[in-house]
């Protein structure tokens, strides 16, 4: 997979990105009813990967998905809301081992579709969060292309593609 451009103003000092793009039909949505829909609710597979990531990184004091919602005025998902806009949402948070970023972003193409970009952002800030980021990315990546592709079905979906 090839990383979005980088340094991304979401998250400046990420060192570790990926970027999922989709091509929808409809385009009378915003960012933020994107972000809702793909990230309000998960599949159960989704939610008890997210449950095993709660019990094992509590073994080393790093927040879990319950903290994150009780420590914020404003999340979607379980993610707390960093900045957000009619084109874009940016989502994340920084814990002790990285900081993360997830970016919704939707922009009309010149064909009269609306694009939805998927990207994560992670600075790695110690040796946990290397060891973490290679453990969770084969999950991340399916997960990532499967909240897509339910968004896509949802909305008339033109094709999934990974960004260049």
């Amino acid at each position: 997979m090839v990383t979005p451009y980088m340094p991304h103003p979401a998250l400046p000092g990420a060192d570790w990105a990926d970027c999922y793009e989709l091509q929808v039909a409809r385009s009378d949505f915003t960012a933020i009813t994107a972000a809702h829909a793909m990230l309000g609710r998960f599949p159960l597979w989704v939610r008890l990967l997210v449950r095993l990531r709660d019990a094992v990184t509590g073994l080393f004091g790093l927040r879990s998905s319950r903290s994150l919602v009780a420590d914020e005025l404003e999340t979607i998902g379980f993610f707390p809301v960093v900045s957000k806009s009619d084109n874009q949402v940016v989502l994340g948070f920084d814990d002790r081992h990285l900081d993360f970023r997830v970016v919704i972003d939707v922009r009309h193409d010149d064909q009269g579709r609306r694009l939805v970009d998927a990207t994560t952002l992670v600075r790695r800030k110690i040796w946990l969060g290397r060891i973490y980021i290679a453990l969770i990315t084969p999950f991340h990546r399916l997960i990532v292309i499967t909240m897509l592709a339910n968004f896509g079905k949802r909305m008339s979906a033109v094709s999934l593609l990974p960004l260049p």
